[in-house]
């Protein structure tokens, strides 16, 4: 694939994504891939859970704006990694939210209805990194191609996956503290980082 089929198979996809009306509850709802999650050809590729209802809704860009988003600049600095470097996605591409408004865990149909633009996403970019950022990204990868990793395990750990390296992380969200500490956290990325510039 050359440089510029690459360019306008992503086109076609933000085209694709902009389009699906596959999930009634996302209706409305900003679709969260386009130019701003990264350079099309990274090496690394970050997939979260679904765009933050105060971050990447409002933003259109993936971990961004929200504590979350501010969370992820801090471990990427950690890791040594620039985020104009990387390609950054969600496991679902719009904001899921319950019946009051706030933010929710996308459910099993939603990420397999989404799980068609995240593999094409992963054909597009070719990254030979993608790192799985929670739970809901290791069930959502494991859609596009079957791996047995499992994120309290495997975290930070090399998979071979898909003719590429899946590493597993924890959610860069609040949340995720109360299983992974933030000191943790910033160890599992600065390793990232050396395996990232080792290969």
């Amino acid at each position: 694939m050359t440089e510029a089929d690459r360019e306008a198979a992503f086109e076609a996809l933000v085209g694709r994504v902009r389009a699906c009306a596959a999930c009634p509850r996302m209706e409305g709802r900003t679709r969260v891939l386009s130019r701003a999650n990264g350079p099309v050809g990274a090496r690394v590729m970050f997939v979260a859970e679904a765009p933050g209802r105060l971050g990447a809704d409002r933003t259109g860009v993936p971990l961004s704006a929200d504590r979350t988003g501010r969370n992820f600049d801090a471990l990427l600095a950690a890791a040594g990694i620039r985020r104009e470097d990387v390609f950054v996605t969600n496991a679902v591409l719009c904001n899921p939210r319950d019946g009051w408004g706030n933010n929710a865990a996308p459910s099993s149909v939603e990420l397999r209805n989404c799980s068609g633009h995240l593999a094409a996403t992963i054909e597009v970019v070719r990254p030979g990194y993608v790192v799985a950022l929670g739970v809901a990204a290791l069930r959502a990868l494991a859609l596009v191609c079957p791996h047995e990793a499992v994120l309290a395990r495997d975290v930070g750990r090399a998979i071979a996956w898909h003719g590429r390296v899946l590493v597993p992380l924890y959610h860069p969200g609040p949340r995720a503290l109360i299983h992974r500490p933030w000191a943790a956290q910033v160890e599992d990325y600065r390793a990232l980082g050396e395996m990232v510039r080792e290969n």
